[in-house]
């Protein structure tokens, strides 16, 4: 009974580190990729899409990235996202384009990413933590109403506990990955 629920936990965890993974293609490691900017989210005309779905964004070069909105009035709200995100970029507003040249990456700015993808991985760790303990509760209910004995909710618990190890184990592992690929240029 109690395993249908730990399916539940085990899809919802991998959305969590999916999540994380996505967040980590947003970090630039010192060469231009659309990922940086294709999730920033930019309010026009009272609705909040992602960059991606109103402009073709391009690399003409490894220091440089360009986004040419389909509808050109949306130049200033693509802008002022671009400022207002935390990935500290000065986008140049030409009129018919945006271009962000990005600069070289620096030592102190390595280790401002790096705290940076800490943070991230521990927000998620807090997600897995949550989701965790909505499902132990659930579990808990499970044997009050007596439809689990004592022995399943131990041996669920046990689950939990793997899974949880399991889990953090795959989020270390990606702040490691990322972690490597911000040193290693």
């Amino acid at each position: 009974m109690y395993q249908s629920e730990i399916k539940n936990l085990k899809g919802q965890f991998d959305q969590v580190i999916e999540r994380l993974k996505e967040n980590f293609v947003g970090i630039r490691v010192g060469r231009a990729s659309t990922g940086l900017v294709e999730n920033i989210s930019v309010t026009y005309y009272g609705s909040t899409q992602p960059l991606k779905q109103m402009a073709t964004l391009t690399t003409p070069d490894v220091a440089q990235i360009i986004i040419q909105p389909w509808d050109k009035n949306a130049l200033g709200d693509i802008e002022l996202a671009i400022r207002n995100s935390d990935l500290g970029l000065a986008p140049v507003n030409d009129g018919r384009l945006i271009r962000i040249v990005l600069p070289p990456m620096t030592e102190e700015r390595r280790e401002e990413l790096i705290k940076n993808i800490g943070r991230k991985g521990e927000e998620a760790r807090v997600a897995l933590r949550s989701v965790r303990a909505e499902t132990w509760e659930k579990i808990k209910r499970m044997e009050k109403d007596s439809k689990i004995t004592e022995d399943d909710r131990y041996s669920a618990e046990k689950e939990l506990n793997n899974l949880i190890e399991e889990y953090n184990q795959k989020i270390e592992n990606a702040i490691l990955e990322k972690e490597k690929e911000i040193r290693a240029i």
